[in-house]
């Protein structure tokens, strides 16, 4: 039987573990902190918690025109808090039910390599056939003078802050900073942006994106695109951020600073020199198979990826596994889908129109506003967006990207139409459900040829 050691018990590592199983490994998994994760425990579970009660939250303070007169709604943060941890636990729980169920072994310490077929976990000896890094990554902590303040923290802490906070400046206006900035201002919070870069989310079609930081400044956020942080300093109420703009230095003082400028492979204690493992500064470098340079041992998710997503990990496990276990299977990231949890959600798969273009494509675009969308309409996703990226020549669907209600869910579309290499004529004659937010899809797909139905011609 193979004897395989998966190090790391996140969303990528947990799923390996299980899929090697399930092929008849013996399957021997370590985890330092908790099974689930950084996604599961400190990320995306805990953070979906927050945005829901936020959005509710919202919705029922702007709600006298559904007919619901509430008076004076308020966020209970400590059956807040209860209710998050609760969740993770529900979760964490279920996933050591799974280890169980698979016969896999878990270990609690950390593991570092004493040679390539060999670690060493808090004393104890693992002897392996093969091995998978799922370590994950960390958060990036620039050397700004006065950034170990105690009042400037991570993701990690800013799921459990003491209160509501009053003020809140968040340094990095990518997809976690983002997240924070909305959900917090939802609830009260006096919340400022600072991006190095000329535009937010600058991962997503600009387009969308500036329909999100529009949204958002009508929230009340203030924004510094194209800004520099230079130095944190205690202040009588917090923090005093000092921020290089175009137009001068600005000094923004708010109760807490969240650090959200990127992260890192967090494979420092791994000794992966005594493994032979090739690596850039700590980032793990693997084939389309998730094999290292070393055969036999393999790295998946954020130590190595070029995609920090949980869901990529958990695709990347499963490809590792089946490799270990003599298949042949390789990673295709074409049908990645993203998404952003600000209000409204974000929803994106396949090439922005600034890619497509960059890449060379005859681009033509297809656009539906949600506001001629009933569903969207009843759920007031006003300013929402259907937008399709499709190839000229072939009529190749490249991008979908949405943002509106259920935008997350609805993206699932997108990726089968790229993984199917659809064009949207097979979009347009699938019937889409009546009334739903889904409709419009179709609709955005018909306006790539000026054909939709639900809104005026192109002139």
């Amino acid at each position: 039987m193979t004897k395989v050691a998966v190090i790391g018990g996140g969303p990528g590592g947990y799923v390996c573990a299980v899929r090697l199983a399930q092929l008849g490994a013996s399957v021997t998994l370590i985890e330092r902190e908790r099974l689930g994760g950084t996604c599961l425990n400190w990320g995306c579970i805990p953070t979906k918690v927050l945005v829901h009660t936020a959005e509710l939250y919202h919705e029922t303070k702007n709600c006298s025109d559904l007919g619901l007169d509430v008076k004076d709604p308020s966020i209970n943060w400590p059956n807040l808090m209860a209710r998050k941890n609760g969740v993770v636990d529900q979760l964490v729980g279920g996933v050591q039910g799974l280890m169980v169920a698979n016969g896999v072994e878990v270990l609690e310490g950390e593991a570092s390599f004493s040679s390539p077929r060999s670690l060493q976990v808090g004393g104890r000896t693992v002897e392996f056939d093969a091995a998978v890094i799922a370590t994950g990554s960390e958060t990036v902590i620039p050397p700004i003078p006065g950034v170990d303040l105690p009042e400037v923290v991570t993701s990690k802490e800013a799921l459990s802050f003491p209160s509501i906070p009053q003020s809140l400046t968040v340094v990095g206006g990518g997809v976690i900073g983002m997240e924070f900035a909305c959900l917090y201002a939802n609830m009260g919070t006096e919340v400022s942006v600072v991006e190095m870069l000329d535009s937010v989310l600058p991962p997503i079609d600009r387009e969308i994106s500036a329909i999100a930081r529009g949204r958002m400044e009508a929230m009340g956020v203030k924004f510094y695109t194209s800004a520099k942080v230079t130095a944190f300093k205690k202040g009588d109420h917090g923090v005093t951020t000092s921020v290089e703009t175009g137009e001068g230095t600005v000094y923004l003082d708010s109760q807490w600073v969240l650090m959200s400028v990127g992260r890192r492979a967090n494979t420092g204690s791994l000794a992966l020199e005594k493994a032979g493992v090739d690596h850039d500064r700590g980032k793990i470098a693997v084939d389309r198979h998730m094999a290292t340079s070393v055969p036999g041992i393999y790295a998946i998710g954020d130590c190595c990826s070029p995609i920090q997503l949980a869901h990529v990990a958990s695709a990347e496990g499963e490809v590792a596994a089946e490799n270990i276990m003599g298949h042949s299977r390789s990673m295709d990231y074409k049908t990645v889908p993203s998404g952003v949890y600000t209000i409204p959600e974000i929803g994106s798969v396949g090439l922005t129109e600034e890619e497509a273009k960059r890449r060379g494509h005859s681009v033509k675009i297809g656009r539906f506003p949600l506001s001629s969308n009933g569903k969207s309409l009843i759920m007031k996703g006003y300013d929402g967006l259907v937008k399709f990226v499709v190839d000229g020549k072939y009529d190749e669907i490249l991008g979908v990207h949405i943002i509106g209600p259920r935008a997350t869910d609805l993206i699932v579309e997108g990726a089968l139409a790229l993984r199917l290499e659809a064009t949207t004529e097979e979009i347009i004659t699938t019937i889409h459900g009546h009334p739903t937010v889904g409709e419009a899809l179709a609709e955005a797909a018909m306006d790539c040829d000026g054909r939709a139905i639900h809104r005026p011609p192109r002139k």
